[in-house]
C-alpha cells in the first residue's frame, strides 16, 4: 500500500514538472516573439528629430546671430555690413527712445563707411577692428551731445534717431568734419549719411515703417563724406545757421514709386 501511494506521488510529481517545463518553454517562445515584433517594429518606425537642448525660437536665433555678427564684424571680411540691413529691424532699447516714438515725427538717420570691405582688406583684421571702435566712439559722442539715440550699430553702420532735425544734422555735419579734418588718423575713411523725418510705428521693441525705409534709401544714395537730407528734412530745418543746402537731386528710390528729391548738405568751416 506504501509502495502505492509513493509510486503514485511520483508520478504526479514527474507530470508536473514536465508540466511546468512546457509552460516554460512555451512563455519564452512567446516572449522571445515579442521581444522581436517590437524590435522589427523600432526599426520600421521613422525616427523622430529630437529637437536639440538649448534651441531658441527664431526672434532669439536671430538677434543671437546679429550679436554675433556684431562681434566678428570685420574678421576676415566675411560679414559685409548694409544700411538696407539695419532698416530691416530695430531694437528701441531705451524707454526715452520709444517715449520719443509715441510723440510725434521721428528724425532717423543711417550711415556706414563706404567700401568697409575692401578697406578691411586693405587694413588687415586688427586695424581694422580698431578704426570701427574709434568710429563708432566719435559716433556716439556726436550724437549724445545732439541729443540723439543710437538705435542700432551693426558693424560700421549706424541707425540713429532723433526728436529734432536741426539737432539730427549737426550731428552728421560734426562727424563728417571730423573725418575731413583729419583724414590720416581715420585712415581716409569716407562716410556716407542720409537724414529723413516721419511718423514711425513702434510694436514691442522694433522700430519700422515707411519712413525708416525712406531714411535708408536717402543715406544708400549719398556718396562716401556726403551727407543727404530729404525734401521734408529740407523743410524743417529752414536756414539754421552754419548749415548750407544744396540744390535738390531728383532720385528714385528702391521699392517706391516716382522720384524724389534730395539734398546734399555743404559741410562748411
Amino acid at each position: 500500500m506504501t509502495v502505492l501511494v509513493l509510486s503514485t506521488l511520483l508520478a504526479v510529481s514527474v507530470a508536473a514538472v514536465v508540466t511546468l517545463a512546457v509552460l516554460l518553454i512555451v512563455t519564452s517562445r512567446r516572449l522571445a516573439d515579442v521581444r522581436r515584433r517590437l524590435e522589427r517594429a523600432q526599426r520600421e518606425q521613422p525616427r523622430r528629430r529630437r529637437r536639440p537642448r538649448g534651441i531658441a525660437p527664431f526672434a532669439i536665433r536671430k538677434t543671437w546671430r546679429t550679436a554675433e555678427m556684431l562681434r566678428t564684424k570685420g574678421i576676415g571680411a566675411t560679414v559685409r555690413n548694409s544700411i538696407e540691413d539695419l532698416a530691416g529691424w530695430a531694437s528701441v532699447e531705451r524707454p526715452d527712445l520709444a517715449r520719443l516714438t509715441a510723440d510725434g515725427d521721428v528724425v532717423v538717420v543711417f550711415s556706414d563707411i563706404e567700401g568697409s570691405t575692401e578697406r578691411n582688406e586693405a587694413l588687415g583684421d586688427r586695424d581694422w577692428v580698431k578704426l570701427l571702435q574709434r568710429h563708432e566712439h566719435l559716433v556716439r559722442s556726436a550724437v549724445e551731445e545732439h541729443r540723439g539715440h543710437v538705435v542700432k550699430n551693426q558693424g560700421d553702420g549706424f541707425m540713429l534717431a532723433f526728436g529734432d532735425p536741426e539737432g539730427a544734422l549737426r550731428c552728421c555735419v560734426d562727424v563728417q568734419r571730423e573725418l575731413a579734418e583729419n583724414p590720416e588718423r581715420w585712415q581716409n575713411i569716407k562716410v556716407r549719411m542720409g537724414i529723413h523725418m516721419g511718423p514711425s510705428v513702434r510694436r514691442g521693441d522694433d522700430l519700422f515703417g515707411l519712413n525708416v525705409a525712406m531714411a535708408a534709401r536717402v543715406a544708400g544714395h549719398a556718396d562716401g563724406g556726403e551727407i543727404l537730407i530729404s525734401e521734408v528734412v529740407r523743410d524743417a530745418i529752414g536756414k539754421a545757421d552754419g548749415i548750407a543746402v544744396s540744390s535738390a537731386e531728383v532720385v528714385e528710390f528702391k521699392g517706391f514709386s516716382g522720384t524724389y528729391e534730395v539734398f546734399p548738405v555743404a559741410l562748411g568751416t
